[in-house]
């Protein structure tokens, strides 16, 4: 299964209404942000972490970066590291590289986010490759997710 399909399957049946877009080919969410003409605010990016030893998965604004020594106090952890592609590639094996959504607990991470986001109605995050993307509401993606709301994000 694809991750586009499973993130809308997953949606479709607990009934979150989505919306599927295309764009051209971007690596980032803030290009994800630039190509579908919407602020970065609204773009998920989804950014996968060692806190010690367990991998998990931190969301926030494309306009934000991961505090690392923030995320270690609010996470309780000794050190949070940025994890490697090659160290949770296979976590997300149906998706590209780069391109992952912020549904960790479809892929056995627990799910971080950060309170900034939390202050729009809708997020736009990448479907597993770098040219689509879904829109769902916060409140959906909320309740589907069930993440962690956390202070470890900078605004630049």
């Amino acid at each position: 299964m694809e991750c586009q399909e499973r993130l809308t399957t997953y949606l479709r049946d607990h009934r979150a209404p989505y919306q599927v877009q295309q764009h051209p080919e971007a690596f980032t969410a803030q290009e994800i942000a630039v190509s579908e003409h919407v602020p970065g605010r609204f773009v998920a990016k989804a950014v996968v972490v060692f806190a010690d030893a367990q991998k998990a998965l931190l969301v926030l604004p494309a306009t934000h970066h991961v505090n690392l020594v923030q995320a270690a106090q609010v996470l309780g952890a000794a050190e949070v590291r940025l994890a490697h592609e090659d160290e949770f590639a296979a976590n997300f094996p149906d998706c590209e590289v780069g391109a992952i959504p912020p549904f960790g607990n479809l892929y056995g991470l627990p799910v971080y986010v950060d309170r900034s986001l939390t202050a729009d109605d809708q997020i736009i995050f990448p479907a597993g490759t770098h040219t689509t993307t879904l829109s769902v509401a916060y409140p959906d993606f909320a309740r589907l997710v069930e993440p962690v709301i956390l202070d470890f994000a900078s605004a630049p």
